[in-house]
């Protein structure tokens, strides 16, 4: 099985790349599978349901998020009802949504299980490590096919989920930071692994925000959000190959793709 998946997508210019080349780059890799981070898709912070309901039109079969999902009002009743959009499997029970989906691809029982990091992050949902063992045990044994995003800020805590699930899950990728790193691999027991996919959006500016606003911001509290930058678009992600009887990852690698409208 081929596994696109697809980091932070970023405000419009994101938004806009992925739903022009998501339909390419499945024909081109043949994709069984497109995954997407979409807590930064409305103007950097959350998602519309109209914008979720276009990008899954286009192509994207399910879509992970992570600490900015509920920024935007309309998130938390469309959560609530739309399986395929994840937020934190961590977060208190009572959170609308869910933060595992589980279904049918090609043939193959698939699930994605969205978590979040806690270190440096707000102090808002329990240990992603003890969701994980709970989420996984429920599963059903045909269910091979586990991908985890692991959206946290800390590398460590990162790689410390890669290695603590290795061989239990086909995947852990990790999200947030919004910087793609150069560290992907097959770990030993056959899970895939990178540390951050990166950011699908605007690199003209800082981690997808304007590069002036972004500045004023370290230098005064009282400066408001910036806005998101325009220019030198790209899309981050990473494709991975899956042997769907066994669940182990044969192999994974990065895209860095430029995307000119």
């Amino acid at each position: 099985m081929r596994v696109l998946i697809i980091g932070d997508v970023v405000a419009r210019p994101g938004r806009i790349a992925v739903l022009e080349r998501i339909q390419d780059l499945r024909e081109q890799h043949a994709v069984d599978l497109a995954v997407m981070n979409a807590e930064n898709v409305a103007g950097g912070f959350s998602i519309t349901p109209s914008m979720a309901e276009e990008l899954f039109a286009a192509g994207i079969d399910v879509m992970t998020s992570g600490n900015h999902i509920f920024d935007k009002r309309e998130a938390a009743p469309y959560i609530g009802r739309q399986p395929r959009l994840l937020r934190p499997a961590n977060y208190p029970k009572a959170t609308p949504g869910r933060g595992l989906w589980v279904g049918d691809i090609r043939g193959a029982r698939v699930a994605v299980l969205n978590l979040m990091g806690r270190v440096y992050m707000p102090p808002t949902h329990d240990n992603p490590f003890a969701a994980a063992d709970e989420l996984l045990a429920q599963l059903d044994e045909d269910v091979r096919v586990r991908l985890v995003d692991m959206h946290a800020e800390a590398t460590s805590e990162k790689i410390a989920l890669g290695r603590y699930l290795d061989g239990r899950v086909s995947a852990v990728v990790g999200t947030h930071t919004h910087v793609q790193t150069a560290d992907e691999r097959v770990l030993p027991g056959g899970t895939a692994f990178i540390t951050d996919i990166g950011m699908t959006g605007s690199h003209a500016g800082c981690i997808g925000m304007e590069t002036e606003g972004t500045i004023a911001r370290f230098l005064s509290p009282a400066t408001p959000r910036a806005e998101h930058s325009k220019g030198d678009v790209r899309i981050c992600a990473v494709l991975v190959d899956v042997d769907e009887t066994t669940g182990r990852a044969r192999e994974i690698s990065r895209l860095s793709l430029r995307h000119e409208s």
